[in-house]
């Protein structure tokens, strides 16, 4: 890609996903997500009512009467953006491709961190960790993450999340909130203990991008299909009630499979179409959390 056409699309990208980030996830964003606990502020004299727990026993010993430490809440975060670049992301039927749809999710992601002093960090993932971009804070880092979001070109086209989960969680030492944003194209069972072990440690978020013609297939005859990320290919008959009946079925038993897992695993996640905004998907995950804490 020329480095103009480039700078055009950051530029694009920048302008809609910022302004989505300003004026509508600002507040739900700091809502939802809540910094890394208590930081220590100062000791005062202990008051009626007050958590003994609290007390600081060394200033308690020096003046011969109790004082307790106040703590306020520690309201830096550090936000890890787990982005599936396989090659299923490029299928989409309408206007936009998964792929667009994750790189304007990550892009209001990454306005919304930064806007709140939070750093940034991304993780590119196929079945193999491909790029890691360690979390830093301000414009020019959110616009090197962008910039990487449209451009970057994966050396695999498969996919193993749990690839993914395992280098967060030997990578991130500090607990981070991490969202997960990908179509989920990988067997339920083989993530399952990865995302378990990595939610215990970090706060997981899951963003499962899909497309209307993954759920349904469309009456139109003869079909070509081909599988993205192993590149084979194969013949279906579209126009056979029971092709179409198997292909719908199949849907819904790897939804209530992967719903499964990722509730086991005690993980908020929201699913996004290619074909709708996600904005009031996004809204309504963050609320959903908020509610929660």
């Amino acid at each position: 890609m020329e480095a103009s056409e480039l700078l055009k699309k950051v530029r694009k990208i920048e302008i809609k996903t910022k302004g989505l980030s300003r004026n509508i996830f600002a507040g739900e964003y700091h809502s939802a997500f809540k910094g890394r606990g208590m930081a220590f502020s100062e000791v005062r004299e202990y008051q009626f009512g007050d958590d003994i727990r609290n007390i600081d026993w060394n200033v308690t010993a020096r003046y011969g009467h109790p004082f307790i430490k106040i703590f306020e809440e520690e309201r830096e975060l550090t936000v890890m953006l787990l982005v599936d670049v396989s090659g299923s992301r490029d299928f989409g039927t309408v206007e936009r491709t998964k792929k667009n749809v994750i790189v304007e999710l990550s892009a209001i992601l990454s306005f919304s961190a930064i806007s709140n002093n939070d750093k940034i960090g991304v993780l590119f993932f196929s079945d193999r960790v491909e790029k890691f971009i360690p979390p830093q804070k301000g414009r020019t880092h959110t616009l090197r993450i962008i910039r990487e979001l449209i451009e970057f070109e994966p050396v695999s086209r498969k996919t193993d999340i749990s690839v993914a989960l395992r280098y967060l969680t030997n990578a991130m030492k500090r607990r981070v909130t991490a969202f997960i944003i990908s179509d989920l194209m990988d067997k339920p069972e083989a993530m399952d203990q990865a995302l378990s072990i990595a939610n215990n440690k970090h706060d997981m978020v899951g963003l499962r991008i899909y497309d209307e013609r993954e759920t349904e297939l469309p009456s139109v005859g003869m079909i070509k299909f081909k599988d993205a990320e192993t590149g084979e290919y194969i013949w279906v008959d579209s126009s056979n009630s029971k092709v179409r009946e198997t292909y719908n079925q199949h849907w819904i038993e790897r939804n209530k499979q992967l719903d499964s897992v990722l509730k086991r695993a005690g993980i908020d996640y929201v699913n996004i179409s290619t074909r709708e905004d996600y904005v009031k998907s996004l809204v309504s995950l963050f609320k959903k959390r908020e509610h929660k804490l």
